[in-house]
């Protein structure tokens, strides 16, 4: 059961993210563009993601558990540190460059997107990459 739902889930994100204009590119790099031909549409995109997830955050935590799991798997790491700076800072740029971010883009291969499936192979190698390094960082941390 818990896999259909995650399948369910995931297809309807999915679907949302294309009727949106998410999975188009060029929509998105309009959207990082207020100096040039900016396109507002996506902050009512985000304005509505934020209306319904907020309330269900709220609403899930107050259980004892998920529907699905034994535990909520939250985050619990809340400092702000070099590896958080650079990666957030390493996103934003290749969202900037690439005019979607990692959700959209594999929603946007199946449907041949310009630049999509470039853009997915080198995110990738990309997540591959941070995580050899991250794992030498804390290697490097532990014997220091």
């Amino acid at each position: 059961m818990k896999n259909l739902i995650t399948l369910i889930s995931g297809l309807i994100f999915g679907l949302g993210l294309i009727i949106s204009g998410m999975a188009d590119p060029a929509k998105v790099q309009n959207f990082l563009d207020p100096f040039g031909s900016w396109d507002p549409s996506l902050i009512f995109v985000m304005g509505g993601a934020i209306a319904i997830t907020m309330p269900g955050f709220w609403l899930a935590v107050r259980r004892p558990y998920p529907f699905f799991d034994n535990v909520f798997h939250l985050p619990t790491h809340k400092s702000i540190d070099a590896r958080l700076i650079s990666g957030s800072a390493i996103f934003g740029i290749g969202w900037g460059f690439g005019g979607v971010c990692p959700g959209p883009a594999v929603t946007a291969v199946p449907i041949a997107a310009n630049g999509t499936l470039v853009f997915v192979v080198t995110m990738i190698i990309g997540m591959f990459l941070a995580k050899y390094f991250g794992n030498l960082v804390d290697r490097l941390d532990a014997h220091a």
